[in-house]
Formats: C-alpha cells, structure tokens, sequence
C-alpha cells in the first residue's frame, strides 16, 4: 500500500509553481544581462521539449492542428518580438531589453488556459486511455510559448554573440 501524500505537498508545489512564473514573468521586463551559456542551454531545452511536443502532436492526432496554429504564431510572435527587442551594453555587458507584452501576455494565456482547465476539473480526473482529454487550446497555447521562446533565445544568441 502507498504511503498517504502530506497534506501540505500541494500548496508546497502550487507556492514553487508559481515561484517559478514569477521568475519567468520578470525576464520580461527591463533590461537584462546576456549569459551566453544560460542561453543555449535554454535553446536545448526548448528544442528538446518542442521535439516532444511534436511527438506528442504524432501520438494524438486530435491536437495536433492546435499545436501546428500554436508552434507557428509563436514563431511568428518571437520573430516580432525580436523586431521590438533593443540591444545594448551597460557597464562594459552586453544585454538586451525585450518587449515585455507579447512574452507576458503569452505567459499569462497560458496560466489563464491551464486555471480555466483546473477549474473545470480536468486535472482531477487522471490521464484517460488515448490521452483523450488532452485539449487542442492548451496545448497549442503551450506550443505557441515554447516556440516563442526558442524563437527569442536563438534571435538573442545571434544577436548578441557577435555585438562588441
């Protein structure tokens, strides 16, 4: 018999969830510092968690039109959103100041899509066979920000690599 999760673990994980989107939302505003290594190991990540997404889109097909619509606007929004991007140094660094409202309002999109699902009970119900319940919505808006941010950290890594 499993042991009994505490009761405190859930409030634990929503109080580190949230932490973290925090911590997303305040790249977005003002100027930052460019760390090259923090950079591409951002391109890693978000290239590997797109080729899972894509591989997901394979596996339940249902989703998948969502995802293509989601993965190019955030292409699309990243690209804009580099346009919108200034670049410059301050005290001898090079770095970068983005356009906080397309990455915020993507960012927001999505925890607006994902607290709609919760409240309908999705999460509540467990993983069906199939992946069923899987929505077309959440998981293009999910495409859309990865894409968005693959799109930014590849046009920053570009951008600032060869900047004196």
């Amino acid at each position: 018999m499993p042991a009994p999760m505490p009761t405190y673990l859930p409030w634990l994980m929503t109080a580190g969830f949230g932490w973290m989107y925090y911590r997303r939302l305040r790249r977005h505003f003002g100027w930052q510092p460019w760390q090259p290594r923090r950079t591409l190991a951002r391109i890693l990540i978000l290239a590997l968690v797109a080729a899972m997404l894509g591989l997901a889109a394979a596996f339940v097909p249902h989703v998948a039109a969502g995802m293509a619509v989601g993965a190019l606007a955030g292409i699309a929004l990243g690209w804009f959103g580099l346009k919108h991007t200034r670049f410059d140094a301050r005290e001898g660094r090079r770095g970068y100041t983005p356009n906080p409202w397309i990455g915020g309002a993507l960012s927001l999109l999505l925890v607006a899509r994902l607290a709609w699902r919760w409240q309908d009970g999705a999460f509540s119900q467990g993983m069906a066979p199939g992946a069923a319940n899987a929505s077309p919505l959440t998981l293009g808006l999910a495409a859309a920000l990865v894409c968005y941010g693959l799109t930014q950290a590849i046009g920053l890594h570009l951008s600032l690599r060869y900047k004196p």
